[in-house]
Formats: structure tokens, sequence, C-alpha cells
């Protein structure tokens, strides 16, 4: 099989090239600045000269903050780049994977969401995967669109990281202790991803690892693993000034992942411990 990754050297995508390489896949990789897929023509070439049997779009834009100011550019590449590289998915009939987020969700409430409960995003980041969503609906019928949250990885900007690197320079900080939700570690969520392309269980999947967290708990338990010397406080979101509204209840029901037979990802906790070893930490 013949795998067009998006987005390859990035967090999330750099681990799924390890993993289906690893299962004996080709990999099609392009940098950004040889493949641009917010550009229509560049993407038609590539389906109609490059033999394609299935897409992991893992390219996004994911600036949370800036994005309220840079909605073009947002828009841009996570629905008009999705939108053309679904429409030639379904074209071809090839299956695609999109990675889409909880921020597509209000984050009203206690309950974890499922994944046909009514969508209400904050801010452009999550208007923008919202619209990608549809247009995967629209144009690529055999679609894995997947939802995923705080995900982190050895590769980009992640929470874990930057509490390791405050623990280097601060002895204390606060962390909002309101927002409830599940980590995601690359890692695991790519061998999900692999799992997927070997069945035709097309659909909407929410995908992180398992249990709740707070992110003041999380940052706590980052700092215990890792052993260093940071004094954590809790604080509330509305203290916590930003360019972009976030939910409160990012909690995700895997309920779609049980009952199409997948195996539902480790424990964040768990997640958390390897990917400290990855980082030799």
């Amino acid at each position: 099989m013949k795998v067009l990754v998006t987005g390859a050297s990035g967090q999330l995508g750099s681990d799924v090239v390890l993993e289906l390489e690893s299962r004996g896949m080709e990999i099609i990789a392009p940098s950004h600045e040889e493949f641009d897929i917010t550009n229509q023509g560049l993407v038609l070439q590539m389906f109609e000269y490059t033999e394609i049997d299935a897409v992991v779009h893992c390219a996004a834009y994911t600036a949370v903050d800036l994005a309220q100011e840079e909605h073009i550019k947002c828009h841009n590449l996570n629905a008009s780049a999705t939108r053309s590289l679904a429409k030639q998915c379904g074209r071809l009939e090839i299956p695609m994977v999109y990675i889409s987020t909880d921020y597509v969700f209000g984050g009203a409430g206690e309950e974890p969401y499922e994944v046909n409960d009514k969508k209400s995003p904050l801010n452009e980041y999550g208007l923008s995967k919202l619209a990608g969503e549809e247009a995967m609906k629209a144009f690529c019928n055999k679609h894995f669109i997947i939802r995923v949250s705080w995900l982190f990885g050895k590769n980009g900007k992640n929470f874990p990281k930057t509490i390791l690197r405050l623990a280097e320079t601060r002895d204390e900080i606060s962390v909002v202790a309101d927002q409830i939700g599940s980590p995601t570690y690359t890692k695991d969520l790519a061998k999900l991803i692999a799992d997927m392309l070997k069945t035709k269980n097309y659909g909407i999947y929410h995908a992180t690892n398992e249990g709740f967290v707070s992110f003041f708990d999380y940052a706590k338990e980052i700092v215990r693993q890792s052993g260093k010397n940071l004094i954590i406080n809790p604080t509330t979101t509305d203290k916590y000034k930003s360019a972009a509204r976030r939910p409160l209840n990012s909690r995700l029901s895997k309920q779609s992942l049980v009952e199409a037979g997948f195996e539902l990802l480790p424990p964040w906790e768990d997640a958390l411990s390897r990917f400290l070893k990855e980082l030799k930490i």
C-alpha cells in the first residue's frame, strides 16, 4: 500500500510515517516546499501522476490564538486544503484519514462528547477544523475522521515540553484547573491510524489516551514523573487571558472506537511515562 502523508515532518506525521513504514507500507511524504496542499492545481497533479492508495492528512494550522488573527490562512490549510484532498480521494475511491479536534465542540457540561453531539466551536481554529470535517463527509465516502485532544509527541511544541522547559527556569507557575480532557500521545495515535487503514470501518471517531484530567493535574504529573522541582498552583480559565476562547470540557467518548472493534489507547499516565523515556528524561 502506498500512503500519502501530509505534514510528515510534524508532531503526529513523523510518528505516522514511522509506524506505517514498520508495517511495510510505502510512504509518500513530500515537504511543504515540494507539495503545497493549499494549491489545488498541485493537489490534482499529485494524484494524477502518483500512485496513491490512501491518504493520512496530518498537516494543519494549529496556532489556536494566532488563528483568531490569521483566520484566512487557518481556513485555507484546515478547510480548503482538506477539501481539495478529499475531492481527489473521493474521485479515486481511496480512503483518507483526517485529524480533527475536540475544539469542534463548545465545551459545555461535564459529560464526554459523543461523535454526533452538537458542534459549536468557540474559536477560528475549531471552526476551520469543523469545516474540514464537513468537506470530508461531502467528498470522500471512505473517510476516517479522528478527533483528538491535547496532542503530544517527540516532535513539535506541546504541553509536557512547555512544563519541562518552565521547570528549568521557574520555581513556581499557575496552570488552569477547570479545563478537563485527555492527552493524546502521537505514537499511540499513529498505531490506531495504521490499524484503521487495514479496515473498511469508515466513520467518525474520538481517539485519545484513556482517562480524564485537568491541565493542572496533568502538569503536576509531568513534574512528578520527570523528577523536576516546580510548584504548580491552580488557576481558572477566566484569569488566563488569551486571544481564543477554549472549551472547559474536552472529554471525548470512545464508544465509536469500541463499537468498531478498535483497541483503546493506553492510559494517559502510561503514555506520558513512555514519552518522557523517549525524551530521555
